[in-house]
């Protein structure tokens, strides 16, 4: 089985976080990699979730997890 890759253009590198977006409280959520994919999340290599930016009046949401 292969690895999930970052779905940035161009980006071979493996995803390790999803983005999903949350339109009703303009907030992009950037948690650990979905257990599967889905069609309303972006996996995210390492560099891409952590450079990510939301449009002007949006939030970057960014779950702590573990201990």
């Amino acid at each position: 089985m292969l690895d999930r890759l970052c779905s940035k253009p161009a980006c071979q590198r493996e995803a390790v976080a999803t983005l999903t977006y949350d339109y009703a409280d303009s907030m992009a959520v950037v948690g650990p990699l979905a257990p599967r994919k889905s069609p309303h999340g972006f996996d995210l290599c390492a560099d891409h979730a952590d450079r990510l930016s939301a449009p002007q009046g949006w939030q970057v949401v960014r779950p702590r997890t573990g201990a």
